[in-house]
């Protein structure tokens, strides 16, 4: 065989071969394929193979039909009170017409991006850095709706747009620091303080109950107290009335004598001088009285000694203390009749010279006025004792 003839068998299977390749074109799935023939827009080629005729028609475009996701650099923008903050944002859209997607823009991507920066520094210019920071939900909605807006006729839909990150300066950042912990410490300053004020209401409520409840404790106390001195002094009174009544009885019973008062009476002035503000002891005049009384009962007494050292006793007689009482009456009465009665002869014999026709006639109308004698006082006997027959006594 001819060399040249095998060589030209060669190149003409290999231009079979690659005429047959580039008339045969796979797409793949989730992907569109923009044909053109000639250099114009032909028609679109679904997932799959596709027959191409060879040389005329080539696939320009190998577009992706899925979400994309694009992070964009971050960027300076000025805020409204003049401060540079860096915006870093993330672009998700997607290709919904791949025939406008191809010759609509040149880049789409490079063209969303430049779209992207100048809305967020229109958007942002409008902001101060408080309401920036605060206000990521608006300003992606007002983002997406610009972009959504301009590349609608591009092919493509935006379906979100996100703000990663937002950073202000860096003494921005410190002043924000501190303002954010100067608000922390006033929070918690102010939760103390409320703590504390709950705590000491809560405390004086507590102190407020419990000196009620002492109170209240105090007053039963007290009532309980008053009942229990009550009752201790009501019985010591009937203790002590008790006590009267049995002494009073046996002394009746006894029939004690002149001579064992005026001993009793005697024992008692000690316990009348005891005591250290008892500077002056006054003597009563009734101790005449109980010491002759005591002599007389000694006299009888010694009397009674020679008769008893023969063997003989005599008891002494009992004293009736009511006849003994009468008969003083008796004799202090009738010695207040003597004086009055003197005295009433006494103003008799000064009247019997003045009496007229006695020499002196002037002045016996003086005597005819004379008031008469007071009557005598009537001397009633104490309580308890009978009255005596004083009334028959000589000038009652």
């Amino acid at each position: 065989m001819d060399p040249v003839s095998v060589i030209l068998g060669i190149i003409l299977i290999g231009l079979v071969v690659v005429l047959l390749g580039s008339a045969v074109k796979v797409i793949r799935q989730q992907r569109v394929g923009v044909v053109e023939r000639l250099g114009k827009f032909r028609r679109t080629l679904d997932p799959g193979p596709h027959l191409l005729i060879p040389v005329f028609d080539k696939v320009r475009h190998n577009l992706d039909m899925r979400e994309t996701v694009v992070p964009f650099p971050p960027q300076g923008v000025i805020t409204e009170d003049n401060l540079m903050v860096s915006i870093d944002s993330v672009i998700y859209f997607q290709v919904i017409d791949p025939v406008r997607a191809a010759y609509e823009a040149q880049n789409y991507i490079q063209a969303i991006e430049q779209l992207t920066q100048t809305t967020l520094r229109n958007i942002i210019g409008g902001m101060d850095l408080e309401r920036t920071l605060v206000s990521r939900d608006e300003i992606n909605g007002r983002l997406r709706l610009v972009l959504d807006e301009a590349t609608g006729k591009w092919g493509i839909k935006v379906n979100r747009v996100e703000l990663r990150s937002i950073e202000p300066p860096p003494t921005i950042r410190d002043a924000m620091e501190k303002q954010t912990r100067a608000e922390r410490d006033k929070r918690a300053a102010i939760l103390m303080a409320e703590g504390q004020r709950q705590a000491q209401i809560l405390s004086a409520g507590g102190e407020k109950e419990s000196a009620i409840l002492r109170a209240q404790g105090d007053r039963e106390a007290a009532v309980l107290r008053a009942q229990a001195e009550r009752q201790s002094q009501m019985l010591k009174a009937e203790g002590e009335a008790q006590a009267i009544t049995t002494v009073f009885n046996a002394i009746h019973a006894g029939q004690p004598d002149q001579a064992l008062l005026s001993y009793q009476y005697l024992q008692m002035l000690p316990n009348i001088a005891k005591g250290d503000a008892n500077k002056v002891w006054v003597i009563p005049a009734e101790i005449g009285k109980a010491l002759e009384g005591l002599g007389g009962a000694v006299s009888s007494a010694a009397s009674a000694i020679p008769s008893a050292a023969k063997g003989e006793f005599t008891p002494p007689e009992k004293v009736d203390v009511q006849a003994e009482i009468e008969r003083q009456n008796a004799i202090e009465a009738e010695k207040a009749a003597a004086t009055v009665q003197k005295a009433i002869d006494e103003a008799q014999q000064l009247e019997k010279p003045l009496r007229p026709g006695a020499g002196s006639p002037a002045i016996a109308p003086a005597a005819a006025h004379q008031p008469p004698a007071e009557p005598a006082p009537q001397f009633a006997p104490p309580p308890g004792q009978p009255e005596t027959e004083t009334e028959n006594q000589p000038g009652q």
